[in-house]
């Protein structure tokens, strides 16, 4: 049983394989097309793939079949949420079924029986088919285990037999993607003449001197944009701003937050579940009976919350600890003894020197700052004070610290060995070397495999229907004294309490606004036709919270308007007049850079930065401004560009010094390089084309 219970979940993980390998085929149905729902069109065309249009009861037949390997895997019936990711599947094998199938069937690219044997048990097993037969004691797999499975197959219930055939099924529509994405990757090729650009723009530096006037040094309020002005850059720059069918919306929430009586209640009710936890003759059953959520049985010192680990010292068998609160929820944890672990836990702090470049020069000087700040630390300097200022990582924020990790391959094996290898807390006296660069090792908590046996029941405080009434209330009184946009910005303005919050460009199939998860209602009201600009809706239950909601905009695929992206033409169209204006101030400027910065006045920075290069080049105050490069590593050393308009102002770019990049012979490891890159984007590209060549069209949100 245990074996159907795998390959059950492994089917499953083959079809997520293959949905997550479609990514993103949904695209906005066309309301007014040709196939309107208001306007005699089929009612029921769920959307259409390469000219196959999609009868809603196919769909539903589809996600009906779905719907029952879920329940028949994971024992339950699906949520809400479970049904939008079921409906997602079902759609993503529609695709798979009818846009992928026919580039399979131009190319030939098939299955054969004996190719599925061999995937099965044969010579060549398919890692699902391995993972599924591999004993989880030993972590042996054992062919054998498969030919007698399949050998007593005809006499398992009908339900194993169909859950194999659906297993059987997507290891062939596996096979068929990894074969034509396979021959997609055989057609990816740089030439020389590519891997040596690639090399040049690596390795060619330039030390650059600029005068940078940024655009916020002139305030927004003085820079007045016209719509004509913005109607203009739309229309000289139609490829940036493709059209969309979507919604805009402002909303407020009433929050069903537990009151302090809910808590109460609650804290009450934990008490008592601690008393029966300590004299239950079963605990661990007592606590998944009683339980909100799911507490591993046997957890590790750092897996622990930290008020649960605090409490390690005092640990004795039986004993009961908490209530901890975390969040809405009580903890209350019963101790049971300790067991070892066949793999070490150790907590450790790190401060990491990233070399410039991997040259030899560059790690040479890593090392050494890497070594200095190593002396340091011995000669009596504050660990986690250097971290903040000196690591390359992360972690720096933290005064370098790593938290818990196992010796599980978490780490890269030099940190690993290093920590796990030392005898006990302290800091490591050399200098790690790992692909990252060199670290600073200092172990916080020495290793252990130690487990302790903590059953937990953990209790959520959720609002009482006094609660839930108290917020509905609020929310239809609010309601009920709006009706449009501008008597929804008046009622927020005169409650204090209440925060806009803004949500644009929703697209019609979207379920989450913003942080709102499960908003489908909402945004089905938002695309209904029957809802105008600037109408105010009825209280929805989205969560814990009622959500009111304006409608703020509308936009449509075929017709890009102004107020589509107003912002971010204003901000494009803004920043152009300012650069005109900064640039009539700076004249025909003449003299050093620092005697024009300080002719402009306030705003303008001079500064330098050396070693940069084309590929990755970052200009400090400018950022990273291809305009800004190009200009630096366009001229010789010693000339000056005039001013410009670059990304986030204007600049003036002085090359003080270019350093062509060394010559070499072979340019193979650039070749590979460029075409590594494009490889790992393969899958993306041929969904994007089979998309565009299917023509799909999407009309689920019109039913769900």
């Amino acid at each position: 049983m245990s074996v159907i219970n795998k390959i059950r979940e492994r089917s499953g993980l083959a079809v997520g394989v293959i949905a997550v390998s479609l990514i993103l085929f949904i695209v906005g149905g066309d309301l007014l097309g040709g196939r309107s729902l208001l306007f005699g069109g089929n009612q029921q065309e769920v959307g259409e793939i390469a000219g196959k249009s999609i009868d809603y009861q196919e769909f539903n037949a589809k996600v009906d079949e779905l719907r029952a390997q879920f329940e028949q895997q994971t024992g339950r019936a699906p949520a809400d949420q479970d049904m939008a990711q079921l409906r997602e599947q079902a759609w993503n094998q529609l695709l798979f079924e009818i846009a992928y199938q026919e580039e399979f069937d131009k190319l030939g690219l098939k299955v054969s029986p004996e190719e599925l044997i061999d995937m099965v048990q044969g010579n060549n097993i398919s890692p699902a088919v391995r993972q599924a037969f591999t004993n989880p004691q030993t972590g042996v797999f054992d062919k054998s285990q498969i030919v007698s499975y399949l050998k007593g197959l005809k006499n398992l219930p009908p339900q194993q037999q169909a859950a194999w055939a659906s297993f059987e099924k997507n290891l062939s529509a596996d096979r068929l993607r990894s074969k034509y994405e396979g021959l997609m990757r055989l057609s990816i090729f740089a030439t020389t003449a590519e891997a040596q650009k690639e090399y040049q723009a690596q390795n060619t530096k330039a030390d650059v001197k600029l005068l940078f006037v940024p655009y916020y040094t002139i305030n927004d309020t003085t820079v007045k944009v016209t719509d004509s002005q913005l109607q203009d850059y739309l229309n000289k720059h139609k490829d940036e701003y493709p059209g969309a069918n979507s919604r805009s919306l402002q909303y407020v929430t009433f929050s069903v937050a537990p009151s302090k009586e809910d808590s109460t209640a609650l804290y009450n009710e934990i008490k008592t579940l601690a008393r029966g936890l300590g004299a239950a003759p079963n605990d661990s059953t007592f606590a998944q009976q009683n339980s909100d959520v799911r507490v591993p049985l046997y957890l590790t010192a750092g897996e622990m919350p930290e008020q649960l680990r605090a409490s390690i010292p005092t640990f004795s068998p039986g004993g009961i600890y908490g209530p901890f609160r975390e969040g809405n929820t009580y903890f209350i944890y019963k101790y049971g003894g300790t067991k070892r672990d066949t793999s070490f836990t150790a907590r450790a702090s790190h401060i990491l020197v990233r070399p410039t470049a991997q040259t030899d020069s560059a790690k040479a000087d890593a090392r050494r700052r890497a070594e200095a700040l190593l002396a340091q630390i011995q000669g009596g300097a504050n660990f986690e004070a250097l971290a903040q200022t000196n690591s390359a990582d992360g972690s720096a924020q933290n005064g370098g610290d790593l938290g818990y990790f196992k010796n599980d391959g978490q780490m890269v094996k030099p940190f690993e060995s290093a920590v796990f290898g030392a005898a006990g807390e302290g800091l490591i006296p050399r200098v790690i070397e790992t692909d990252f660069g060199y670290h600073i090792i200092k172990v916080t908590e020495a290793k252990t495999n130690q487990l302790y046996r903590v059953v937990g029941i953990g209790k959520t405080i959720a609002p009482s229907q006094t609660t839930r009434d108290e917020a509905l209330r609020k929310a239809d009184q609010f309601a009920s004294q709006v009706q449009t946009k501008e008597e929804f910005d008046a009622k927020v303005k005169e409650d204090k309490s209440l925060v806009v919050a803004t949500a644009d460009r929703i697209p019609e199939g979207a379920s989450n606004i913003n942080a709102l998860t499960d908003a489908r209602a909402v945004v089905r009201w938002a695309f209904d036709d029957k809802t105008d600009v600037n109408e105010v809706s009825e209280p929805f239950e989205v969560g814990d919270q009622y959500v009111i909601a304006v409608l703020t905009n509308k936009t449509d695929k075929d017709e890009v308007k102004i107020d589509d992206y107003r912002t971010e033409l204003t901000a494009k169209v803004r920043n152009e007049l300012k650069a005109e204006q900064i640039m009539g101030k700076l004249g025909s400027a003449s003299g050093t850079l620092e005697s024009i910065a300080q002719k402009y006045g306030a705003g303008a920075l001079v500064e330098e930065v050396q070693d940069v290069n084309l590929a990755t080049g970052f200009l400090r105050s400018a950022g990273v401004d291809p305009v800004a490069l190009g200009r630096a590593f366009g001229q010789k050393a010693g000339k000056r560009s005039k001013a410009f308009a670059g990304d986030a102002g204007v600049l003036m770019v002085e090359t003080t010094r270019l350093t062509p990049a060394p010559a070499v012979a072979d340019y193979n490891l650039y070749k590979t390089q460029l075409q590594q890159n494009v490889a790992s984007r393969t899958g993306f590209y041929i969904n994007e084309a089979i998309k565009e060549a299917a023509k799909v069209e999407d009309r689920r949100a019109k039913f769900y």
